[in-house]
């Protein structure tokens, strides 16, 4: 399905490498399929050398050339700036992926009428090939595009399709939710810290403990709720300390965390629409 296409990425940064070595590792597309445009030289050479991508500094000319896929990976604040450059070049028959993050599809084909679009919120961990990327599709978007865009950011993690009514609670939970994440893994390695063990020792054990657990859900389809009670035995060690999880309101904290998250994704939203 990829292997005749041609893709161009107008952005060079961190989620744009990621999506380059996820697709080349996974056999996806071959480095000759790949352009990647960005206004710094240094950056290009630095993918050309470690990729053997195509680079371009001239994003519209690139898009002229008539790539089968576009990313849009930059910033948000320069996606108008962008889209003014790069709409009068792209072709009709372009399928445009946008993962900057906030801008609505309104706004994207606002700017670039008639085009397939299709949003994508990736998180972080897309760098280490774990990442969680949910996709919503334009007015003019096909089935087949959703198709393509789940194919590739699978190469990097996971993903899940929705409809982009629900963008700001993806951002509160899988968005924001790294940094959770490392909160409670650094909190847990403090604790163990605090009852003995090295420093580095206590965040292996924490990180992995987090990895493990997160592993066992996504893997057996299991209730976090069933995989709970099977490691907490009868005024066992887990109870106890469960017990003081409730007592303390972690479980409150966060779902107020994700929901304070995902109200300033929507606030931050309507400066893009």
């Amino acid at each position: 399905m990829l292997k005749d296409k041609r893709f161009l990425f107008v952005g060079g940064g961190a989620m744009a490498e990621a999506l380059v070595r996820g697709m080349l590792q996974a056999g996806l597309v071959e480095a000759g399929q790949l352009t990647v445009c960005d206004v710094a030289a240094e950056r290009l050479d630095y993918l050309a050398r470690t990729y053997a991508v195509a680079t371009a500094r001239d994003s519209a000319a690139a898009a002229a050339a008539g790539p089968d896929v576009l990313f849009l990976t930059v910033k948000p604040q320069v996606i108008g700036e962008v889209l003014a450059t790069l709409a009068p070049a792209v072709a009709k028959s372009t399928l445009v992926v946008s993962v900057a993050a906030g801008v609505k599809l309104a706004a994207l084909e606002e700017m670039l009428p008639e085009l397939r679009v299709v949003r994508v919120m990736p998180n972080t961990p897309v760098a280490v090939g774990a990442g969680m990327s949910a996709i919503a599709l334009g007015r003019h978007a096909t089935e087949r595009d959703g198709e393509t865009a789940a194919a590739l950011f699978a190469s990097v993690g996971r993903v899940v399709t929705v409809k982009e009514d629900a963008m700001d609670a993806v951002t509160g939970l899988s968005g924001s939710g790294p940094a959770f994440a490392y909160v409670m893994i650094d909190a847990l390695a403090d604790a163990g810290v605090r009852v003995g063990l090295p420093r580095q020792t206590a965040i292996a054990l924490a990180a992995q403990t987090l990895y493990g657990a997160a592993k066992m859900v996504l893997e057996t389809g299991e209730h976090p709720a069933k995989l709970r009670d099977m490691v907490t035995s009868p005024a066992g060690t887990t109870i106890a300390g469960v017990h003081v999880l409730e007592q303390k309101g972690v479980r409150a904290a966060l779902i107020d965390a994700v929901v304070a998250a995902a109200e300033r994704s929507r606030e931050m939203g309507q400066k893009h629409k």
